[in-house]
């Protein structure tokens, strides 16, 4: 596992990898810009009311307001995880080249699945995340739920992205697809480190790459 991080942040560093996140990041800060524009007022009136119960009134005001800021933090998180999943094909498809030359592509992740599945893990992510809400005001137990909560957003999305360009063998898929988790909630580190969380989603996919293809190879 060491190598294949190591490959893996190697060739996150690399100049291609760099230009399509900085394309991602872009254009899912203007989607999250304009969905807060039209919905912050709404959004922070639902968690004040959702944060109600607090019995202190100086709490509730900037509990409500860290809640929404941190849920615009996750829109934005969804907004790369689901562009990055449409449009990572080709860069995948280049560094498995480049890695694994005599491993060839099967297949291809269809734009719609893959649309639906981020869509899926994202909708289940908040709800995750509007019950466990309270969570982030306890120290280490809200960041370790974070953790968890933003590998639910990337993990299914990774596997399907990865795995249908390379592995047509369900069992071999299914059992790759144990440290899957472990794959999400490393990439997922990123999140926390201001301006390297564009990295979190594309990460997660590369570190998943060398993980199908390394063994496959050999």
């Amino acid at each position: 596992m060491q190598e294949i991080i190591t490959k893996s942040l190697r060739d996150t560093l690399s100049k291609d990898v760099l230009f399509f996140v900085l394309k991602i990041a872009f254009g899912a800060l203007a989607i999250t810009l304009i969905v807060s524009w039209f919905l912050w007022d709404s959004l922070s009136a639902f968690i004040a009311s959702y944060l109600s119960w607090i019995p202190w009134a100086w709490l509730q005001t900037s509990g409500s307001t860290l809640a929404a800021l941190a849920l615009g933090y996750m829109f934005f998180i969804i907004s790369i995880t689901l562009l990055t999943s449409l449009y990572s094909e080709s860069l995948l498809v280049q560094l498995a080249q480049k890695h694994y030359p005599k491993v060839p592509r099967i297949g291809e992740a269809g734009i719609t699945t893959s649309f639906f599945i981020t869509l899926k893990s994202s909708m289940i992510f908040l709800i995750l995340f509007m019950i466990f809400i309270w969570a982030l005001f306890i120290p280490v137990l809200g960041q370790i739920a974070m953790l968890y909560l933003w590998s639910v957003l990337i993990k299914e999305t990774t596997v399907y992205d990865v795995g249908s360009l390379f592995i047509r063998d369900k069992n071999l898929l299914k059992e790759k697809n144990k440290k899957a988790r472990m794959i999400a909630m490393i990439a997922s580190l990123f999140n926390y480190i201001p301006l390297l969380n564009i990295f979190s989603p594309i990460f997660a996919q590369i570190l998943f790459l060398h993980h199908l293809l390394y063994d496959k190879q050999r």
